[in-house]
């Protein structure tokens, strides 16, 4: 079993002053919890009174760090001397020993829609229940925790350095290549998400994809392992009347949330009652405008190719604008979805990167902004009046190289095909 600290026992530098250091100081002073410094390379004028004055110094004494999740130790050099000492705000969480059921949810697509699946499930059938993480508050700015659910969205940020979560459930959705300037390796990334299941007992419960089954059963984790089959879903994914959750993309974050509703005893019946009325996050698979013909589809979240093609794996007639700041080592595989595509408008300033991906399978052209390629689809749309399609923005990239956020990036896309919409008609 592993070892539980008591926190008021022990010392802490709080390393990076972002909104999840912010509520780690103000978790420490509600707590009375004095015996912490704080550094930033960049905040300087924030928390003065608690300032270390010999970083090196304090690095040294301290018996933990608690590392904000942006930090990368790759990229640290004099952090990765005191790496067994880094823990996380989600450690904190678990180790202030306030009675709560958690439910943790990683994987590299997804998070956070079955995070909002979970809660708006769990309130529509009378449980109470608080939703932070990497997904709405921080999880230490969470308040009257006792006796609820918390619904956890948990990066591979947190997850790398986290040593005392421990989920009474706790899913990994699915794994593809990313965030691997970050952690170094894809192995590195893998592992970092495995760590949620660590602590569990054989009481706890783990959810996972299918194509995880392997690498779980060679950590030898003690928890019950539950392996969500789509198929289960799909039998009752007929009865669902609900518009957002028509297509398939969403079909794997539905089983894991199906799944675990068994397990606390809700009703089928109740699931598919409650389901009905979800509303999907805004920028992933947003379907936010039809206009006779045409449906207007957001999914500026699709910063990976594996993402990108599970949204238009569904589709037909599709109008596709990508481009980005590509992840590294992605790549895109159209090999059965080519004729879901009637024509790709490619934006960004890595246009060779998708070229060379695309050229030779379908149609592009070369927009290299938003407005350009709205204004594109416009004058192609003439040829397909008739035919039902899709306008999708799914970009397969970050959006840093013309965006500050991929929020920012789905704004403009919307805000685009809203002044456009009359040309479709």
């Amino acid at each position: 079993m592993f070892k539980t600290p008591k926190l008021k026992e022990h010392s802490f530098l709080v390393y990076g002053l972002g909104i999840t250091g912010s509520s780690v100081i103000n978790f420490f002073k509600k707590k009375k919890i004095s015996n912490f410094k704080v550094y930033d390379d960049k905040h300087k004028n924030l928390f003065k009174s608690y300032w270390t004055k010999n970083l090196n110094k304090t690095l040294k004494q301290v018996d933990y760090i608690i590392l904000s999740p942006g930090i990368s130790l790759n990229k640290n050099k004099n952090l990765q001397k005191y790496k067994k000492k880094i823990i996380t705000d989600l450690d904190l969480f678990y180790l202030d020993r306030e009675k709560f059921k958690s439910i943790v949810v990683t994987g590299t697509n997804g998070k956070s829609t079955t995070c909002k699946l979970l809660d708006h499930v769990l309130k529509k059938n009378k449980f109470k229940c608080l939703l932070g993480g990497n997904i709405g508050k921080p999880l230490l700015s969470l308040k009257k925790v006792n006796n609820s659910f918390v619904i956890i969205e948990a990066s591979s940020f947190q997850l790398s350095h986290s040593k005392f979560i421990c989920p009474d459930f706790a899913l990994f959705l699915n794994f593809t290549n990313d965030h691997i300037d970050w952690h170094g390796s894809t192995n590195e990334y893998l592992n970092a998400k495995l760590k949620i299941f660590k602590n569990q007992n054989k009481n706890q419960y783990a959810f996972i994809n299918k194509n995880l089954k392997i690498a779980f059963k060679k950590k030898n984790f003690k928890s019950k392992l539950i392996i969500p089959k789509i198929r289960d879903y799909k039998k009752i994914k007929y009865k669902i009347k609900n518009s957002y959750l028509a297509s398939n993309i969403n079909d794997e974050n539905v089983s894991f949330v199906f799944e675990l509703s068994k397990i606390i005893n809700i009703s089928q019946k109740s699931f598919v009652k409650s389901i009905e009325s979800f509303k999907g996050l805004e920028h992933r698979f947003e379907i936010f405008m039809k206009k006779k013909n045409v449906t207007f589809i957001n999914d500026s979240k699709a910063t990976t190719c594996e993402s990108a093609i599970t949204a238009i794996s569904g589709l037909k007639n599709i109008f596709w604008i990508l481009g980005g700041f590509p992840k590294k080592g992605d790549k895109i595989n159209l090999l059965n979805y080519k004729r879901n595509i009637i024509k790709c408008y490619l934006i960004g300033k890595n246009i060779n990167f998708f070229k060379k991906q695309i050229k030779g399978k379908v149609s592009f052209s070369i927009s290299k902004t938003l407005n350009k390629a709205i204004n594109q689809i416009v004058k192609d749309h003439v040829f397909f009046k008739k035919k039902k399609c899709f306008i999708l923005l799914s970009p397969a990239a970050a959006s840093f190289d013309q965006f500050k956020n991929f929020e920012i990036r789905g704004t403009e896309f919307k805000k685009l095909c809203k002044t456009y919409a009359r040309k479709f008609i």
